[in-house]
């Protein structure tokens, strides 16, 4: 009958569980993503903490370069 817009739905959508929050993280070409509600978010971000602080220890130090070393600092000239 040449509608274009999309009927709606029968019945009353059901009741929102409030807000969420998306988390997504990515490692090389591996990306992943979770949706927790907004009374999870602490007991989630605990347990993410606690994965980092475990996996902390296989990380390395960056050596420092020598050009922070040999950093030249400007010179004052004396005005006449």
């Amino acid at each position: 009958d040449g509608r274009t817009k999309p009927l709606p739905k029968e019945g009353d959508p059901p009741p929102s569980e409030g807000n969420k929050c998306l988390f997504r993280a990515k490692l090389g070409r591996k990306r992943i993503s979770t949706v927790v509600s907004s009374k999870e978010v602490n007991k989630f971000h605990l347990a993410y903490v606690s994965v980092l602080r475990a996996n902390m220890d296989n990380l390395e130090r960056r050596k420092k370069t020598d050009a922070l070393k040999t950093k030249t600092t400007p010179k004052k000239t004396a005005k006449s």
